[in-house]
């Protein structure tokens, strides 16, 4: 056992900064194979998004190109904590829309849950799918009030699949005296992120879409029907543009790269504590989460032997994963004392994709297609935007996605003085901290 707190000297010495997902399925290496001159349809970005855009594309025999700056699969898509939910989180995020505008998004984001599943039984990917459900602990008791309105329309979707865990019924949940109650739904569950992935690139090639990695895109210059997408490695011909970059959009994509923030989100791995003891913490095995505004979310691994617990451990621009993880250690001993001691094995980040509204978006700009902003729900969500703007640019959607920001009004917006750079964070980070802290503090906690 380590001495408590881990410090960032002890987590350099012996953890390994590379996500545990690895372990059973690392991004393959950077091939050197060069790529074709023209396509129809080029994607950049081989995460989720990008390959199922790529898969619905080559299924309606359009000829689709995925490009990646680094390894197919090597940013967030393969770093996530592998949580999956059917507009869990949209139902908090989307709050401030009109109300029309927020139940269809709810909808979609109920049939893309249920779309995913499809996908995974389909094309045979094994991934560790769990359907365990999801608790959500309220950091006070004032957002234990809140959460009935986040019941009510998950619930308005999917009759009786939330309800409220009052304090003292908590231990049912997790066992932890850390939260002042919380609420449960089944509509989610935990997935192996790095299999998923996997499994998804290799049915995407065996449609007949084309990957090629080490790849980095520098500009787009033309019109739809017309583009050049400029590389590190030539030019290439496309009928029509998708950018799938999410929380690594860049200056490839400038009027792009202004309405996504790119928020670092950290995760750490214990070493194996033992199916008793991960059971102890976790009594229903469920994937779990909190109100703070700097959330928490943790899991037990798919082997049920060790915890998989992340967060938003600082916004400081330069801070070292060591450090990061320490941050993470002590949050996850203060919910869990009685894993205090335990080891690290891995410390990982990835960059999540937020939008200034907390929604997620797909549409056009300059020509171009988009599927941006998971905002925290990725593996879901970005799965299905993906599909969705793959069958727009096939011409397969009947009725418009609430997501398309040009169909249904959905301005997809940026701020002024803001070019990509999140300069803002550190000080937003330093706010929202204090807030969690004056709310447990007036709380008694």
């Amino acid at each position: 056992m380590a001495d408590y707190p881990l410090p960032p000297a002890k987590i350099r010495e012996s953890v390994k900064l590379a996500p545990f997902w690895w372990e059973a399925a690392e991004p393959d290496p950077i091939s050197a194979e060069d790529p074709p001159e023209s396509a129809d349809v080029v994607i950049i970005g081989g995460g989720y998004t990008g390959l199922n855009a790529a898969l619905e594309l080559a299924r309606a025999g359009v000829d689709a190109l995925v490009l990646d700056a680094d390894r197919i699969g090597f940013g967030a898509s393969t770093r996530s904590g592998g949580m999956v939910s059917g507009g869990v989180n949209l139902g908090n995020k989307g709050k401030s829309l009109p109300e029309s505008q927020a139940r269809a998004m709810m909808e979609e984001a109920k049939e893309s849950y249920r779309n995913w599943e499809a996908i995974i039984e389909r094309e045979r990917i094994d991934c560790d799918y769990q359907k365990t459900g999801r608790f959500v602990g309220a950091h006070c008791r004032k957002a234990y009030g809140g959460l009935q309105a986040r019941i009510d329309t998950l619930n308005a979707q999917s009759p009786g699949s939330a309800w409220l865990v009052p304090e003292a019924e908590m231990r049912n949940e997790i066992h932890s005296d850390h939260y002042r109650g919380g609420f449960t739904t089944t509509v989610s569950g935990g997935v192996h992120p790095a299999r998923y992935h996997q499994g998804l690139a290799k049915a995407t090639r065996a449609a007949g879409a084309a990957t090629r990695d080490g790849i980095r895109v520098t500009g787009v210059s033309g019109k739809r029907g017309a583009f050049t997408v400029h590389t590190e490695r030539g030019d290439i011909k496309a009928t029509e543009v998708l950018a799938a970059t999410n929380g690594y959009t860049g200056g490839a994509t400038p009027a792009l790269q202004r309405r996504v923030i790119p928020v670092a989100s950290h995760i750490i791995a214990t070493e194996e504590l033992g199916e008793d003891v991960v059971k102890d913490c976790f009594p229903t095995l469920r994937m779990t989460g909190d109100t703070n505004r700097l959330l928490n979310y943790y899991r037990p691994s798919p082997c049920r032997k060790r915890i998989i617990f992340g967060g938003r451990a600082s916004f400081r621009a330069g801070i070292q994963m060591e450090e990061c993880a320490a941050i993470l250690y002590r949050r996850m001993t203060s919910i869990f004392p009685q894993v205090m001691g335990c080891q690290l094995t891995h410390a990982w980040t990835g960059n999540v994709g937020f939008t200034f509204d907390f929604t997620p978006h797909l549409g056009e700009r300059e020509g171009i297609h988009y599927a941006l902003g998971c905002n925290g729900s990725g593996v879901v969500m970005m799965s299905h935007l993906g599909r969705q703007v793959a069958r727009k640019i096939i011409g397969g959607n009947n009725t418009p996605s609430a997501f398309d920001s040009a169909a249904l009004g959905h301005a997809f917006t940026t701020r002024p003085l803001y070019y990509g750079t999140p300069w803002f964070l550190p000080s937003i980070g330093r706010w929202y901290a204090l807030r969690d802290w004056l709310d447990r503090k007036l709380d008694g906690a």
